[in-house]
């Protein structure tokens, strides 16, 4: 008996392996909506995974199960070998129309071609027919027996596993798998060798390369100049410190989950670290390093000095209680405390985490530091903070295109505006841009975009807000204004605009979509998330003569508010919104004339396309460089 579990253990191991593998290497085919396809796959092959099964007492059903087994195991045989059998039943053929009701009903399916024959094959394990042996009814027959099937099929122990292993290898294994980095052709050999040994060091990191990639492009001048520069880049570009930890948290119903936590504190040249948390089933080690590289260089070029972080966990909100919430993020405090404080590290609002989940943290923060130094950056007015601090990012990308188009002589008021994502950041530029008399024309959420040529105003406004609180979907908004129109699964950019405002997430727009824009007559691009164009993008917008404003300096309004925060006398006063908003536009017009005078005075002339991210980066690293060179940085 202890053999066989032994080779039972040894198959399920292996089991485990293949479907993993096998998840790795297929490729979804997509088919027609409409297409004439043969529901009936015949008896097919038997699954050698159940040939170890422990034997069981078989129940009636068992035994008319087995014998459903037996004759399709017989047909097999008598299919190989004509000979053996002349009069042999032939299969019926039950052909039906793919219909896109069927579609979204079988979300477990999808059509390819097998032989030359097009089949329904299980999108989790890739398999078709009598392969689960769960199944006594294969992939034929009426809809009632389809839908029969489908429950034995989903009930079936082979589809659970490969499920459970298709769940826990998606985003850690397939997303690894599947990316590739675009490596951008550099003039300098010094900066080539940069990327070079960055490549080595870590070649899955393709968010945090990419970012790289960009700045290290802005500062090839400025290597060139001095040398010194090249050590004191290779330095930058190794992080401070990385903390990598275990969140585990109860849900309601008792069970115990396992997520992991990330806090990358790139550096402290400048002073203490400041940076966003992200809680998103994407998140791993390569994007808190491309956040924390990112969070270093606009702190460096705001008006503030502070040092960069970035982290978050892959854990997802969305779905969860409140309480379920309030355990995880008292699960993620209890590891991460001791590496905060307010002259060492605060954390603030990101992706998947807002006021009410900074409110969690910090409480716990609260109870283990056992005093309330500082506050995390974010949390509500009630209890600290700015009344503006949720707006001030928002609001100061708009302050941030009014200084541009104050340069050209040209005004805000009646320009058409394309803005994605409907968080924090995106509703504050939609109300922000309203208050300047422009016409902004969309948003978006994970599913698709809504547009409304009539432009959004303050009641329309009210309305997409009370969507968003009550986590609807964005397509409800047309129910009452017919005129707009929401789709499906697309992106914004191929609607005519004047200016974009890309606030969802980074690599929103890629090659294709740049191409849309530049064709809709698109002239600006504020860039509200990190890093929302892909290396390509940004290769079209360039040719183009797509003004680009960066992150780095567009986005300084959070880190400025932030500060405004955390200042012993703004917490002590109540601060009205026009004094905060006063301050807003005096830190976002230093940081504006910073990045054009920095582009300047290494000959970009300030009419270029790229002169306000090359001139970002460029001011930012000086900053960093003449800090780091002080202090004697090894």
């Amino acid at each position: 008996m202890s053999i066989l579990n032994t080779t039972v253990g040894m198959n399920s191991a292996m089991d485990e392996i293949n479907m993993i593998q096998q998840a790795q290497r297929h490729h979804l085919v997509v088919r027609d909506i409409g297409e004439e396809i043969d529901l009936e796959i015949g008896p097919g092959d038997d699954d050698p995974s159940f040939s170890m099964t422990i034997p069981q007492e078989p129940s009636n059903g068992d035994h008319e199960e087995q014998k459903q087994m037996l004759i399709a195991s017989q047909i097999s045989i008598e299919e190989q070998d004509p000979g053996k059998s002349q009069d042999k039943k032939r299969k019926k053929k039950v052909v039906k129309r793919w219909r896109e009701e069927w579609a979204d009903t079988y979300k477990w399916a999808y059509v390819d071609v097998k032989e030359g024959t097009a089949r329904i094959f299980c999108s989790v394990c890739k398999e078709y027919g009598r392969k689960h042996r769960r199944n006594p009814y294969g992939n034929e027959g009426s809809r009632n027996m389809q839908m029969s099937a489908l429950e034995e099929h989903n009930n079936s122990l082979l589809h659970k596993e490969a499920l459970r292993l298709q769940v826990a290898s998606k985003d850690k294994i397939l997303t690894v798998v599947d990316k590739s980095i675009y490596v951008k052709a550099l003039t300098s050999k010094t900066a080539g060798s940069i990327i070079e040994a960055l490549l080595r060091r870590d070649p899955h990191e393709a968010e945090f390369i990419q970012s790289v990639q960009e700045v290290i492009h802005s500062l090839e001048r400025v290597i060139a100049k001095n040398s010194h520069y090249v050590r004191i880049l290779e330095r930058l570009l190794e992080p401070e410190r990385m903390v990598v930890f275990r969140v585990s948290w109860i849900d309601d119903k008792g069970e115990t989950h396992v997520n992991r936590g990330f806090r990358v504190q790139f550096s402290q040249a400048l002073g203490p670290c400041r940076g966003g948390l992200r809680c998103h089933p994407s998140m791993n080690l390569s994007i808190a390093k491309f956040l924390g590289f990112e969070q270093t260089f606009k702190n460096a070029l705001s008006p503030y000095k502070l040092g960069g972080a970035g982290g978050g966990s892959d854990f997802d909100p969305k779905g969860k209680s409140e309480n379920e919430i309030m355990r995880f993020c008292q699960s993620f405090m209890n590891e991460l405390y001791r590496y905060l404080g307010p002259d060492q590290d605060l954390p603030a609002e990101d992706m998947g985490v807002g006021p009410r989940e900074m409110g969690y943290l910090f409480g716990q923060y609260r109870r283990l530091a056992g005093n309330f130094q500082g506050s995390f950056t974010g949390p509500r007015i009630f209890w600290s903070g700015s009344s503006l601090r949720t707006e001030a990012t928002g609001y100061g990308l708009v302050f941030f295109a009014q200084l541009i188009l104050a340069d050209m002589n040209k005004e805000m008021k009646g320009l058409r505006c394309v803005v994605s994502g409907s968080g924090k950041i995106a509703m504050h530029v939609v109300e922000k841009l309203l208050a300047y008399g422009a016409l902004p024309i969309t948003v978006s959420d994970s599913r698709g975009y809504l547009v409304d040529e009539e432009g959004f105003d303050y009641v329309k406004m009210s309305l997409l807000r009370d969507i968003k609180a009550q986590q609807r979907s964005l397509r409800d908004y047309s129910k009452t204004y017919g005129r707009s129109k929401y789709y499906e699964d697309a992106k914004p950019w191929n609607e005519r605009c004047d200016i974009a405002f890309p606030c969802a997430a980074q690599n929103e727009i890629d090659q294709s979509d740049a191409v849309n824009m530049v064709n809709s007559g698109c002239r600006i691009l504020i860039e509200g998330s990190n890093m929302p164009c892909t290396p390509q993008a940004i290769d079209v917008l360039k040719k183009a003569n797509v003004l680009i404003a960066p992150a780095s300096a567009a986005g300084a309004g959070g880190v400025a508010a932030g500060e405004l925060e955390l200042n012993r006398e703004c917490n002590l006063m109540h601060w009205s919104p026009e004094d905060f908003e006063s301050k807003l536009q005096d830190a976002m017009k230093q940081t504006y004339q910073k990045a054009i005078k920095a582009a300047s005075d290494f000959g970009y002339s300030k009419d270029s396309p790229e002169a306000l991210v090359h001139g970002a980066a460029i001011s930012a690293f000086l900053t960093l460089a003449q800090a780091m060179t002080d202090q004697g940085c090894i």
